[in-house]
Formats: structure tokens, sequence, C-alpha cells
């Protein structure tokens, strides 16, 4: 079983794109197979027509179409998941996460934007057809310290990502570790 881990965040680096690597790093730890793309490494024109014959387009829909689970990462930016990861979700066809289980993690400069993964993100998963999308992690910058040395998750945030990993893991079978990129 494989396991897309999609970034929705613009910025290099970002907290978000640390949390999804570290939730990656979990999964593959138990032997899920993982890989990663990241909306803002596609051709941005292709990404604003909606070129789908455009080949990296064609490419990254093909990895979401061909993975069991999504981890979506993304930032809240005025209340709602980053607006490169909606260009990208609405490239996807209505049926576009049918059978896939997902989990959303997303991470803000405050506690206020705590409900925007289930009031702006979670609909749009669920009108996608998501087979499930389990319980969101959500975390301030505050929460989530990185450095050369690694992610360092405040205990909350550490509890909800073993929770999240967990659940999802449980859902999927065990295979081999590999890391794709």
């Amino acid at each position: 079983m494989s396991i897309l881990l999609l970034g929705g965040s613009p910025a290099v680096p970002s907290t978000t794109g640390r949390l999804l690597q570290h939730l990656g790093e979990r999964l593959a730890a138990l032997g899920h197979a993982t890989s990663r793309l990241d909306v803002r490494d596609l051709p941005a024109q292709a990404l604003l027509q909606a070129d789908t014959n455009n080949p990296a387009l064609r490419a990254a829909l093909a990895q979401v179409a061909v993975a069991d689970a999504i981890v979506i990462g993304t930032p809240v930016y005025k209340a709602s998941f980053s607006g490169a990861l909606k260009t990208f979700l609405d490239l996807l066809p209505q049926d576009g996460l049918a059978g896939k289980v997902v989990l959303p993690i997303a991470t803000g400069g405050s506690q206020s934007h705590l409900l925007a993964l289930d009031y702006a993100l979670r609909p749009v998963l669920q009108a996608l057809e998501a087979r499930l999308v389990l319980t969101s992690i959500y975390a301030t910058s505050h929460q989530v310290q990185w450095s050369e040395q690694g992610v360092a998750l405040a205990p909350e945030i550490a509890t909800r990502v073993t929770a999240g990993v967990a659940a999802l893991a449980d859902l999927l079978p065990a295979q081999p570790a590999r890391q794709a990129a």
C-alpha cells in the first residue's frame, strides 16, 4: 500500500513541509511506502490553466490516483487551506479520492485557525469521495520546532501525530519500507 504525502505549502522551507516529512518518516518506519508531491513544484502556468495535458500535472494526478492513502499538509491562510492546494485539488475528477483514506494536517500562526481543516478542507475531501477522512492534526508554528537535527513537537502535538499515524497505519497493511521521492 502506498501513502502520498501531498504538500500544499508555497514556502520552502516550511513548518507544514517539515511536519509532513515527520509523519512520512513515522509511517515509513512502520513499513509503509511513501512518496512526496509538493504542489509548489508543479508548473504554475499549467496548474492555473488546468492544463491536464501537461506531463508534470499528468504525473502528479497519477500519483494521487495510485495512492492508497494521502496525508495532505497545508498552511492556513485567512482561515482556509492554501490556494495552491485548492488549485491542485480542483484538477481531480469528482471521485478523485474514491477509496482513499486521507489524513489532513495543517499549521498556522495561532489556535484561531484550528477549525479551518474541518470547515474548509474536510468538505472538499469528502466531495472528492474520500473513503475516510481521519481526525485532523493542527499545529501552530510554536508547537513544531525544527532544526538540522530534526523536528521537535510540543507534547500535545506529538500525541496527535502519534494517534494520526496509528489510525492511518491500522487501516493499511504494512509493506517493506521504501522511501520514494
